[in-house]
């Protein structure tokens, strides 16, 4: 019913699925919380996955689930899995698994079970929008389907994107995300190994990203490699402790140090993109390059 709170409505629409028989427990056990985008509405991990389900676990039970919440597709979630950071999302209702979110004006299309999502990014990817300089050339080296490239090339006055992805179903979505936002002719798309393909980048980057989680640092010597021959800016993401960020940055420049001695670090933010787990949090280290 228009206007009725969403729990209310997916307990009667399973009330009623199970009859006054068969509902004892599993009424109690419906999931809390959800994601809803799009046509789809994606359900935790352990949503319908006890024992008590397993008689009346069907499309049939799928198919009120999904009216209930007022989607027409109905997935899972699973666990990030792989180098190549794969969905472990699983659909239980519809065959098609392409997505459309829409974040800060951007549309990002991507396979709601082959490609990841990040959510809680929304104000980092805002920021890089936002603070990029006009005519800059940017290298990002763990692009995925454009989620901090996109809002660059939309907002910003940069010059070009390079966006290096050696996963193909991210590099298929990143192909639908810029045409869709009409910004391909400012992206070149490397695809492979950021550490192969960024031996043709060599010197051209103003600024260079390293969104990837637990660590980017196997991206640290491909990052110094593609800066300018006088040095640029980094942002740098990682995993630090939630009692201590200064530490995981002050990691993060001992190890771009090590990597070339004698260059010069200055830190210029460091910042709380969002809570990861316990006691650790996900963080972003913006730094610029020099060289002498």
């Amino acid at each position: 019913m228009p206007g009725s709170d969403p729990h209310d409505s997916l307990r009667a629409a399973v009330s009623g699925f199970l009859g006054g028989g068969g509902s004892e427990g599993r009424l109690d056990d419906l999931p809390r919380r959800w994601e809803r985008f799009d046509d789809v509405a994606l359900l935790p991990s352990a949503a319908f996955a006890h024992e008590r389900w397993d008689e009346v676990r069907s499309e049939g039970l799928w198919r009120v689930v999904a009216g209930g919440l007022g989607v027409s597709r109905l997935g899972r979630k699973g666990e990030v899995s792989g180098e190549m950071r794969e969905s472990g999302v699983e659909m239980l209702l519809g065959e098609d698994d392409w997505v459309v979110r829409r974040e800060n004006g951007i549309e990002y299309r991507y396979r709601l079970t082959k490609t990841m999502w990040s959510s809680g990014n929304v104000n980092e990817r805002r920021r890089m929008g936002e603070i990029v300089g006009d005519g800059e050339i940017v290298v990002d080296l763990f692009c995925g389907i454009g989620f901090f490239s996109l809002p660059i090339l939309v907002y910003s006055q940069v010059d070009h994107v390079h966006c290096c992805e050696w996963n193909p179903e991210a590099v298929l979505a990143l192909d639908r995300n810029l045409e869709a936002s009409g910004v391909t002719e400012h992206c070149t798309v490397h695809v492979g190994d950021n550490r192969v393909t960024s031996e043709g980048l060599v010197g051209v980057a103003d600024r260079v990203l390293l969104g990837l989680l637990p660590s980017a640092e196997g991206g640290f010597a491909p990052a110094l490699r593609v800066l300018r021959p006088e040095g640029g800016v980094m942002h740098v993401h990682g995993l630090g402790s939630a009692e201590d960020h200064g530490s995981w940055a002050d990691q993060v420049e001992a190890s771009l140090s090590d990597i070339e001695p004698g260059i010069s670090l200055e830190r210029l933010a460091l910042i709380k993109v969002k809570s990861h787990s316990p006691h650790w949090d996900h963080l972003v280290t913006d730094m610029r390059v020099s060289r002498a």
